[in-house]
């Protein structure tokens, strides 16, 4: 499936074959699970997951020394957290 082909689905404006296509019967392995299940079960449901060639992607630009978080939240990092916390080989020595 080519560039062409979707920007030809974009504009005659079918998203969700378009997303189907990209994801689920592209590279989304746990995706796939997730739709056979679905499928099984009569449910009538797509929930698209993310296709190894964007975690690709997104490795290949952590490899060139740029972070990228893609929809994760920020963890809060306590700075004193490490100092706080003494190894159980330290405090046995007394």
């Amino acid at each position: 499936f080519g560039e062409m082909e979707v920007w030809a689905m974009e504009a005659y404006g079918a998203a969700y074959a378009l997303q189907e296509l990209l994801t689920v019967k592209s590279d989304d392995v746990q995706g796939r699970t997730r739709i056979y299940e679905s499928i099984v079960k009569g449910d009538n449901s797509l929930d698209a997951g993310i296709p190894e060639s964007f975690n690709v992607l997104v490795k290949e630009i952590q490899s060139l020394g740029m972070d990228v978080n893609v929809g994760y939240e920020p963890e809060e990092v306590d700075p004193d957290a490490e100092l706080r916390s003494v190894p159980s080989s330290l405090s046995a020595m007394g």
